[in-house]
């Protein structure tokens, strides 16, 4: 007789659990990681429902997540609110027309021939019927009241000015750091490196009183002029940028006869867009919602004011209107988010430089 070999059947216990033990911590950090964008995003949330409701909206304790406003139904000539109220058949649209303490007279909007009925309850109790009611009023009320065009001007010529200072001083020093070998090259990266660390405040006195002394106070020059000089960080971008691009690039243009200069312009900027973009949005943004240096610097200056000043004065006065504040935060916003969701992509790609091989 054969030999006849016989299988343990394989357990389906261990094989269910087995690809959960792999898939649970994914998931985990999945859901993790959701909970915190959420949160994240929640502000973001509030403030773009709140720009399209009224006051009265906004200050209505049933208040619906999206702008919404009660329904009414006129009924001989008179108008009613409509009310979600429990029936035996289930809930039904009413329209109060006496309301009681323990039993209120209704009417049904889809049935008038019953005419008018009681029905036994508290009408408090009952929620209100809500219809998708946004606004666009708080925009151009807001943008009268806080002159939000001139304070758009202001803020994109400082910020744009100041974006072309940083690219080409930035790009300059970084290009010396990492193209040019002189004696103690490092030991000068190495200190321009350790200013990073230091304190802003440490270095807003001196800075200020230089530049009160030479007349600039209540100007916009201290908002510009520095950036003309490179900033640690972003020279500290571009250095490691550049040194990934291969040096036979400049050898074969030296050799073609091009000068540092034309080695710069023709063969290490047209490598490094992403880089250089990621510096200039860097800065953008830092100076769009730049506070305390305009305050420090355009104390008394309204007509010179950036938009985080003219915001935080607008939030002051009409506190008590979110809806009016909601929508000038939306309009403060607006740029800036367009700018980085058209340039998402190289500015990812510029800022994930380290240990790239070109």
């Amino acid at each position: 007789m054969a030999d006849q070999t016989t299988n343990s059947p394989q357990n389906p216990r261990l094989s269910l659990k087995w690809p959960s033990k792999r898939v649970l911590p994914y998931l985990g950090i999945s859901i993790f990681g959701l909970a915190i964008l959420l949160l994240f995003l929640a502000p973001l949330a509030y403030m773009s429902l709140t720009a399209f409701k009224t006051l009265n909206q906004v200050r209505d304790p049933h208040s619906q997540l999206l702008p919404s406003s009660p329904v009414n139904f006129t009924y001989e000539g008179r108008e009613y609110p409509l009310l979600n109220v429990p029936m035996e058949d289930g809930l039904r649209q009413l329209a109060l027309v006496k309301p009681g303490r323990e039993a209120s007279d209704y009417v049904d909007p889809e049935n008038l021939e019953a005419g008018v009925f009681m029905v036994e309850g508290r009408w408090r109790t009952f929620d209100p019927v809500y219809e998708f009611d946004p606004t666009l009023d708080n925009f151009p009320l807001s943008w009268a009241q806080i002159n939000l065009g001139r304070l758009f001007r202001n803020t994109i010529f400082i910020a744009v000015v100041g974006t072309l200072g940083t690219l080409i001083s930035s790009i300059l020093v970084a290009y010396g750091f990492a193209r040019f070998r002189v004696p103690g090259v490092n030991i000068l990266f190495i200190i321009l490196i350790s200013t990073i660390i230091l304190p802003f405040q440490v270095k807003l006195i001196p800075t200020y009183i230089f530049f009160r002394a030479i007349g600039w106070g209540g100007t916009w020059w201290p908002l510009i002029v520095p950036h003309f000089f490179a900033n640690a960080y972003n020279v500290f971008l571009l250095r490691q940028y550049f040194r990934s691009i291969p040096k036979d690039l400049d050898e074969a243009a030296t050799l073609d006869g091009a000068s540092p200069w034309q080695v710069l312009w023709h063969v290490i900027i047209p490598q490094s867009y992403p880089a250089i973009l990621a510096v200039g949005l860097f800065h953008f943004f830092y100076a769009w919602n730049d506070f305390f240096e305009p305050l420090v610097y355009l104390q008394g200056r309204e007509d010179l004011y950036t938009i985080s000043i003219g915001m935080t004065q607008f939030n002051n006065i009409f506190a008590v209107q979110p809806g009016l504040a909601m929508a000038a935060s939306m309009m403060a916003i607006a740029l800036p988010l367009i700018i980085f969701f058209l340039a998402q992509r190289v500015f990812v790609q510029g800022i994930v430089i380290t240990g790239v091989e070109k």
